[in-house]
């Protein structure tokens, strides 16, 4: 049989597999007439800001929504038949979460806070972030890809992150989009939180924190009211300070954890959220490189270069060393879950002293 011929018989035995595949994962987008209409964003085909709601299909917005469910449906066939290659770590990663998730129903996560997904609609991209876990540079290079313009300052887009999503376009999405976010081991992440929002406080923490901190636990009570002052006078509370307001059973009771320092499967809810990439601060400019390979966006842009801010054991047993023992195994068994979910270590050296 010549070349021609077996050609022939692979595409007419494929063929109608490829339609049936592409039907079936797509359908479930096509039959949801849904109207996007943006909120507090310039462009109108939409990575942040958006408001979903239901409406008639012939809406003046009906043509956008065939645009992106095509597109959509594209990235999914492509997704489906050219499946991205996952290093032996991504596997690792993943099937770790299933093992610690087994038994969590998946439905759930019509009811979870989704403040911190980020959507991109061009590139089919879903992004949780986690405060002190790159997420700058990340949001940097998702608005660059989404601007076509060389890292941009994210603040300026802050008040667009929070996105309110429709249900069954959230669903839709989560299904067919990639997803993504990036972890820490929970206790450098603490101390990362530390230094940044105790040690250099600006108003908002100054007054929403750290003056409680110093009053409930340094007996400080004649403290400057203006944040300027306060930095003059070298006013803060010590890293000790800041584990005992943490593991303080009055503080998750009155009000959940502030993000910087909030648990990260709290944030990102990973046994609700079927992940396609966990990447790892640990080994960031290396997953940076996989996942954009994985995007099909090499070429397009680069994960800038960050300093990773890691810190060795030695260091984070001199970050504790002020912490006494009880309160150290308070902090693990909130932040226990974190460790297991993202398979870091038990920190034994401060722990079973």
């Amino acid at each position: 049989m010549g070349p021609n011929k077996e050609f022939m018989v692979v595409f007419l035995l494929l063929g109608p597999m490829v339609f049936i595949t592409l039907t079936i994962h797509g359908w479930d987008f096509y039959q949801q007439n849904i109207d996007i209409e943006s909120v507090k964003t310039d462009d109108d085909d939409g990575m942040w800001g958006w408001d979903y709601s239901p409406t008639n299909s012939h809406t003046h917005n009906s043509k956008h929504n065939e645009t992106l469910n095509s597109n959509i449906f594209i990235r999914h066939f492509l997704f489906v038949f050219a499946a991205p290659k996952y290093s032996e770590q991504q596997r690792l990663r993943k099937e770790l979460l299933r093992k610690h998730c087994a038994g969590v129903n998946q439905s759930l996560v019509n009811n979870v806070d989704m403040k911190n997904f980020v959507v991109d609609d061009k590139n089919g991209i879903i992004y949780c972030y986690i405060p002190k876990v790159a997420c700058t540079n990340w949001k940097r290079t998702l608005i660059a890809l989404r601007h076509d313009e060389p890292y941009p300052d994210p603040m300026s887009f802050e008040h667009n992150w929070r996105i309110n999503v429709y249900l069954l376009v959230l669903q839709a999405k989560l299904k067919h989009y990639t997803k993504f976010l990036f972890v820490r081991d929970p206790f450098v992440r603490l101390i990362s939180a530390y230094r940044d929002k105790m040690q250099h406080y600006d108003q908002y923490f100054y007054q929403g924190y750290v003056r409680a901190i110093l009053q409930l636990y340094k007996k400080q009570y004649n403290l400057p009211t203006n944040v300027t002052l306060a930095r003059k006078t070298g006013v803060q509370p010590s890293f000790y300070n800041f584990i005992q307001y943490i593991v303080d059973p009055r503080t998750e009771r009155n009000a959940p954890f502030e993000p910087h320092w909030r648990q990260m499967f709290r944030l990102c809810h990973p046994c609700l959220v079927n992940y396609d990439f966990v990447g790892h601060q640990e080994t960031l400019q290396e997953d940076a490189q996989e996942l954009l390979k994985i995007l099909k966006l090499e070429d397009d842009i680069k994960f800038p270069p960050s300093y990773e801010n890691m810190a060795s054991t030695d260091s984070v047993k001199d970050w504790f060393q002020s912490v006494p023992l009880k309160d150290r195994r308070k902090l693990y068994k909130l932040y226990e879950k974190d460790f297991q979910l993202f398979g870091y270590r038990r920190p034994t050296e401060l722990l079973d002293e």
